[in-house]
């Protein structure tokens, strides 16, 4: 089915929030799929309150609408949770419309402080674009549009823009008169704000400006819809009221749910140990995502795929495989998602053999004699070796299929370990190489 078809997509609007609006618009379904929130949301004709006509505007013109997202490339690695935005935006490409890609490569040495309880360490330039060249890779730059996050290779469907184009021109006065557009009240409604307010924990005057600079590259771009998750809203409405102030025609939010990782409670962050990377190999990602827990497979089917929650098995076991072989197949292939999904039944049946795609780490670092415990630590498999010891005691760990239980077994020499597989849970598979 063609993306561009448009297809009627219930969305259910929050009618205390929403009084003046009927409680279901249509919107075709590959905007409408996955959405948590928009607004305006109207079901008059204005193109200003209605995101349907003002992409019929837009095509009677024959003018793509303008798709914004900024990112802000304060760490290297991009996850499955970051990908929902970038798929909601390749998917407005794919039906001719054009994404803005924001690298806030100034804004970026602020921090955004959405969900955080403290100031965030500001970063150099030279470290915010060398993190932004490997968000790039992992999107897809320099790849073929078919397996990348996003399409670079289609002429006039990306612009990729640094915000310090424009941020690095205000000046003083310029800045005084975007601050001049918000009250500290209304910055302490931002429930990040209010929340590090109300307990006494510090905020640095110079957080309050990044909501009005991202708002202001809105005004830069000449944003028709901004993409956001839906801790971005705050954000999100400031870039609507900056483009009134600036006489430029107001943007639509478009949010995305926030994903949980694979422990099934927290939001996926690397920092919490719950997270599948992008430029994770086939079998590491599809091992992990075999094993989320059931209550999260219908979420991570809408938000990471195109498959129809309705048509799939109702044995949960068989849901997960489905789920995990289309994402990894999104992100790898076809046939490296088949052969990955083999890969791993064959390693949890402790079998070796015609092992097409286990990921290698080397042993060369390691001084033997080694124990076990510490051959996963120094290895960084395991985080400490305290953390190596609870994982062997608890049977986690297996070598070639063996379960290891002795933290202190102790090998001699490393060349009789080599081609060996290594793991660690039901979702990590090392073979151990020179």
């Amino acid at each position: 089915m063609s993306r561009l078809e448009w297809i009627p997509y219930t969305i259910h609007i929050d009618v205390e929030t929403f009084p003046m609006v009927e409680k279901q618009i249509s919107l075709p379904s590959w905007i409408g799929r996955g959405m948590a929130d928009l607004f305006p949301c109207s079901t008059s004709k204005d193109p200003d309150q209605n995101l349907n006509f003002r992409i019929e505007e837009g095509l009677k013109q024959n003018r793509p609408l303008r798709i914004k997202l900024g990112i802000d490339p304060t760490g290297t690695e991009i996850h499955l949770g970051h990908s929902i935005l970038f798929r909601k935006l390749r998917a407005f490409q794919d039906a001719g419309h054009v994404a803005v890609l924001i690298i806030g490569d100034f804004t970026a040495r602020i921090g955004d402080p959405s969900g955080k309880n403290s100031t965030r360490v500001q970063l150099s330039a030279d470290q915010v674009e060398e993190n932004a060249k490997t968000y790039l890779e992992q999107l897809g730059h320099g790849q073929s549009a078919e397996l990348s996050l996003l399409d670079f290779e289609t002429p006039g469907r990306l612009e990729v823009r640094r915000n310090s184009e424009w941020l690095e021109q205000l000046d003083l006065v310029a800045v005084i008169d975007l601050l001049s557009n918000s009250t500290v009240g209304q910055m302490l409604a931002k429930e990040d704000f209010g929340n590090r307010y109300s307990s006494g924990l510090p905020i640095a005057l110079h957080e309050f400006l990044y909501p009005l600079l991202q708002g202001y590259d809105s005004v830069a771009v000449d944003a028709d819809v901004e993409l956001g998750g839906t801790d971005q809203k705050f954000n999100v409405a400031m870039g609507r009221d900056l483009q009134r102030y600036f006489n430029k025609r107001p943007q639509f939010g478009l949010l995305l749910p926030i994903l949980a990782g694979l422990d099934g409670h927290q939001k996926m962050s690397k920092s919490l140990g719950n997270t599948v990377g992008l430029s994770e190999d086939p079998l590491s990602m599809y091992s992990k995502l075999e094993k989320i827990p059931d209550s999260l497979v219908e979420d991570y089917v809408i938000a990471l795929t195109s498959l129809n929650p309705e048509k799939l098995s109702s044995d949960p076991r068989e849901r997960q495989k489905t789920m995990a072989l289309a994402v990894t197949g999104n992100f790898h292939g076809e046939e490296a998602a088949i052969d990955a999904q083999s890969d791993a039944a064959r390693l949890i049946a402790g079998s070796r053999e015609d092992l097409s795609d286990v990921p290698e780490i080397s042993i060369s670092s390691v001084k033997f004699p080694a124990k076990a415990f510490y051959l996963l630590s120094a290895l960084g498999l395991c985080v400490s070796s305290s953390e190596a010891r609870r994982q062997i005691q608890g049977g986690a760990v297996r070598l070639d299929g063996e379960k290891l239980t002795d933290p202190n077994l102790e090998f001699i020499d490393g060349n009789k370990l080599l081609g060996k597989v290594v793991q660690l849970g039901k979702k990590t598979f090392r073979r151990l190489k020179a």
